[in-house]
This record gives structure tokens, C-alpha cells and sequence, in this order.
């Protein structure tokens, strides 16, 4: 029986010194790519993209920090693609972009206009794939996710991690809104995929059943403010 081929397919190059998970997605059909969370470290990534054949057709952004997106004014200028997301609540964080690559001592990083600002229920566009735009504050007032319903996978950028949870101690960080996006949100979508925005790939289920922070177990009760790698 011959095997149909999948809607999507991804990889996952690593990037920054804090080793943020920018995500490289494309449209099987069309081999267009979009390059979700370019911190950084741009030349293998484009050279991954050229030695597959795909075409960049989208930047998509997460949130605005700098390890997620302080490549993204460099790669637009070097693609001419544009760039989404995310909401707009995170202009302050873009705007703050260089200083945090500074305060990390990563060289290079550039604050950037965004082509489109993404908000809860819009959709975007990938050839001939689309996906939803889920808009998760918490980690960010602005943080988004970027969800391919027919493939149940998702990138969620820093709100979910396997084993733990975003950090809520930046400025605008929101504990209790961090764990409403994640139960009432992400949970009702199912047993969803996800890469998160730095570690290994996990799911939904599986953060249902053993997430110590916002698994079944500890949901509704008085979660700990934990602080997670992002």
C-alpha cells in the first residue's frame, strides 16, 4: 500500500548561544517553507532550506524575544519574504530586541517591523496549507502559536516545554494567564504534537499526563511560579 505523503514537514535547528528552537516548516505539496522563531545562526538554516529544495515563503514569529527573533530583520532583508506575528502587545519587546541580545552577548541582533500583526482566530497561509493563529499570553502579552490542524502539530514558542513551562518573571509576564492559555487553549485541541521553543518535542497528552505544572494532576489547584528555560 503506498504511503501517503504528509501535509507538512519540519526540522528543527537549534540557534543562540541559549539554543532556541527555530523551526523550518513546509508545505509538502509546494515545497514552500516558512521559518518560524529566526534567532539567529541564519546560514546553515538557509543552506538546510537550499540543500532540500524548498523556497522560503514566510517568516512567522512567535514572540518578541530576542532569541526567537532577532534574526528576522537580517533574513527578511536576505529573502524578501514577509514577516507575521505576532501580536502586537509584544511591540515593546521588539523594540527591546538589541539590548537583550546584548544583555546575552549575542552580536547581531535587530529589532524589526513586523508585515503583519497576528491576533486570536486569524489564520495563515502556507502554499497550499493553512494553520491557525492562537494568541497565548503569559511567557509574553503577545506570544502567539502557530497550529496545523490536520497534522495535529503546533510551534508554541515559549508557553509550553516538555516537562515545564514558560517563564512569567519578564517584564509584562502573567502567571495565571501563562496557565489559562495552556489548559483552556491548548488542551481542547487534543492530542496534539508541539516543538517547543527550546528542548525536545513533546504533546499535549503527554503534558496532560505528566507535566508537574499543568498536567490533569495539578490543574485546578494553585500551580507553583515556576520559571522555565525560555
Amino acid at each position: 500500500m503506498t504511503q501517503t505523503e504528509p501535509p507538512i514537514r519540519l526540522f528543527i535547528a537549534p540557534v543562540t548561544p541559549l539554543q532556541q528552537n527555530c523551526t523550518v516548516v513546509w508545505c509538502t505539496k509546494t515545497n514552500k517553507a516558512a521559518i518560524i522563531d529566526p534567532g539567529g545562526d541564519l546560514d546553515p538554516i538557509l543552506e538546510e532550506i537550499k540543500a532540500r529544495g524548498l523556497t522560503v515563503e514566510k517568516i512567522w514569529i512567535t514572540h518578541g524575544h530576542a532569541d526567537h527573533a532577532g534574526g528576522a530583520a537580517e533574513l527578511k532583508e536576505r529573502t524578501g519574504v514577509s514577516i507575521e506575528g505576532p501580536h502586537e502587545d509584544d511591540q515593546f519587546w521588539i523594540d527591546n530586541i538589541p539590548s537583550m541580545g546584548q544583555r546575552y552577548g549575542i552580536a547581531n541582533m535587530r529589532s524589526f517591523t513586523t508585515d503583519r500583526w497576528l491576533k486570536d482566530g486569524d489564520t495563515v497561509t502556507l502554499g497550499e496549507t493553512t494553520w491557525d493563529v492562537i494568541h497565548c499570553p503569559g511567557h509574553t502579552p503577545g506570544h502567539v502559536i502557530f497550529y496545523h490542524a490536520p497534522s495535529q502539530f503546533a510551534q508554541v514558542g515559549d508557553v509550553l516545554f516538555a516537562g515545564s513551562i514558560g517563564r512569567t518573571d519578564f517584564p509584562r509576564g502573567n502567571h495565571a494567564d501563562l496557565i489559562h492559555s495552556i489548559t483552556q487553549k491548548l488542551w481542547p485541541l487534543g492530542d496534539v504534537r508541539f516543538v517547543p521553543g527550546h528542548g525536545p518535542m513533546s504533546s499535549f497528552h503527554q503534558e496532560r499526563l505528566g507535566n508537574p505544572f499543568v498536567g490533569d494532576r495539578v490543574v485546578g489547584k494553585t500551580a507553583p511560579n515556576v520559571q522555565g528555560p525560555g
